[in-house]
């Protein structure tokens, strides 16, 4: 899967895979989520909305099933 970095506040990159509907997101304090059932729209959303953290916030956190990974677990 491929990330891009974004501009946020909150958010450092984004990684989608429209096939599985999977998303990643790195936050700046280091934490990864891994977010399974994302519909493209959702993702597309995501990336360009004006506050990125926000719309996270309202249309992501808590709506769908997750994994939270620390940086230093994925390159241990």
């Amino acid at each position: 899967m491929q990330t891009v970095k974004v501009e946020s506040a909150a958010l450092v990159q984004i990684g989608y895979d429209a096939a599985t509907q999977q998303l990643i997101v790195e936050f700046r304090d280091g934490a990864i989520y891994h977010y399974l059932g994302i519909p493209a729209a959702v993702h597309a959303s995501l990336v360009s909305a004006s506050s990125k953290g926000q719309h996270f916030n309202q249309a992501i956190r808590g709506n769908y099933p997750f994994t939270r990974f620390r940086r230093e677990q994925l390159h241990a």
